[in-house]
């Protein structure tokens, strides 16, 4: 690291640092990108692999947010991020079917890196990719990911992956429990809510987290 950085990669190093001390995870190539104003996702690969060369960062491009600042950079700053598998689909729209949230994690889920805060020390958090809009008004969008624990119950107004066992289906809404029915909300007043028998509901998880991957 003898040679001065361009003043392209200052940037992009310092703007790493700054969004690992808001965030307390790594950014993607797309938030470098918009962040620091860059034209395309091929400069910041490019000034990424300068750097890594330089040894000023390590870097999994498997993986979105597999930046990880070392030497001069803050490698503590992922100490507490753990991986959590992301296990799917669920349909902010029409009902759609995804894997069983309790179930074994497959190797081959992909997975997304989070700090401990939002997943829970010794997670059994799991994340699923938002398909349609139903939730755009709870600032969740399509392509979004939601990061979810696992659960048997929530409280009304709660977002929630909910498993309506009739149809073998889950979606992605707001929980409201009324009498001996269910209304699962959208949050997008352009769509009616879902009403089904309680009996035929079950929640799978609670949202903890959401994460915009665009």
């Amino acid at each position: 690291m003898n040679r001065p950085l361009s003043q392209r990669q200052e940037q992009i190093l310092q703007f790493i640092r700054d969004f690992m001390d808001d965030h307390r995870y790594p950014p993607t190539v797309r938030d470098i990108q918009g962040g620091c104003n860059i034209s395309s996702t091929s400069v910041v690969d490019y000034n990424l692999h300068k750097l890594e060369e330089r040894g000023y960062m390590r870097r999994e491009r498997e993986v979105s947010r597999g930046i990880e600042l070392v030497g001069e950079g803050r490698p503590d700053a992922r100490d507490d991020i753990v991986s959590v598998p992301v296990m799917g689909n669920i349909a902010a729209g029409e009902l759609m079917h995804v894997p069983d949230a309790a179930g074994n994690v497959d190797e081959n889920y992909d997975s997304v890196e989070l700090p401990s805060s939002m997943a829970g020390a010794g997670s059994d958090a799991f994340a699923l990719r938002v398909k349609g809009t139903s939730m755009i008004d709870a600032l969740v969008a399509d392509g979004d990911l939601v990061v979810l624990r696992p659960a048997t119950q929530a409280n009304n107004g709660e977002m929630v992956a909910a498993w309506v066992e009739s149809l073998e289906e889950t979606t992605l809404k707001r929980f409201y429990l009324e009498g001996d029915m269910v209304r699962l909300q959208p949050a997008n007043e352009t769509m009616p809510p879902i009403l089904v028998p309680a009996k035929d509901v079950s929640v799978r998880g609670r949202v903890v987290g959401v994460i915009r991957t665009l």
